[in-house]
């Protein structure tokens, strides 16, 4: 079902008094709280400058641009709900520097000191997918670090919320990727989505879309905490 940006103001509203209630605030101090009373999510748009990620089959189009589109639109949702946000990047340009040879290596890296910088309670790292040698393959699929049981749990909040967007039966995977490892915070990488499948690509390239799996995330995040 997808989710008009109308909604998502009343949806914040409800998150707001959720974490109030979550941390025994008042809904009102909630948002208002002073920001040791907040918790701090990163929001990770993976890629960006001359890392594109995946290429869209048919669009053309750069998961790079799609994560950060999709992590604009969380900014919005968390930073409503009384949350501190902060985003590893703003732009479509990469962090590495200067493009030159270990540009990803450097990349990483900066993603990892910005992590370890805001102490965050989550991270959530926004990608796409992508399956050539099955094109039918479509939905969300979210990674978590192994043996990390409130990780797991984040990460399964987040998949039963992406699941009911198609009717997906996928579970949650422990992943041994970078950015699942390199800090001590409970972390998930969220593929939102498979650019090799024609009509998931489609959809991708919308802003209705992009909201509607950015507010699944939300949901499923919101339901970690509370």
């Amino acid at each position: 079902m997808l989710v008009r940006k109308k909604s998502l103001a009343a949806l914040a509203a409800a998150a707001a008094f959720c974490l109030a209630l979550c941390f025994g605030l008042s809904a009102v101090s909630a948002v208002k709280a002073s920001p040791a009373f907040r918790p701090v999510v990163v929001l990770d748009a993976g890629h960006g400058g001359i890392d594109p990620g995946v290429i869209g089959t048919d669009t053309g189009v750069r998961e790079s641009d799609i994560n950060l589109s999709i992590v604009r639109i969380l900014e919005e949702l968390f930073a409503d709900a009384g949350f501190r946000v902060v985003l590893t990047r703003t732009n479509g340009g990469g962090l590495y520097g200067l493009p030159v040879g270990g540009h990803k290596k450097r990349d990483m890296q900066a993603r990892r000191a910005r992590i370890e910088q805001a102490k965050p309670d989550i991270v959530l790292s926004v990608h796409q997918n992508t399956f050539p040698a099955d094109r039918s393959r479509r939905g969300g699929q979210v990674f978590y670090r192994a043996g990390e049981a409130g990780a797991a749990s984040l990460a399964s909040s987040i998949q039963r919320e992406l699941n009911g967007l198609w009717g997906g039966g996928y579970a949650p995977l422990a992943g041994d990727y970078y950015l699942l490892n390199c800090t001590p915070y409970t972390s998930v990488i969220v593929e939102c989505g498979f650019l090799s499948n024609r009509e998931e690509e489609a959809l991708l390239c919308t802003d209705e879309y992009r909201r509607t799996l950015a507010l699944a995330v939300f949901r499923g995040a919101l339901a970690y905490f509370c």
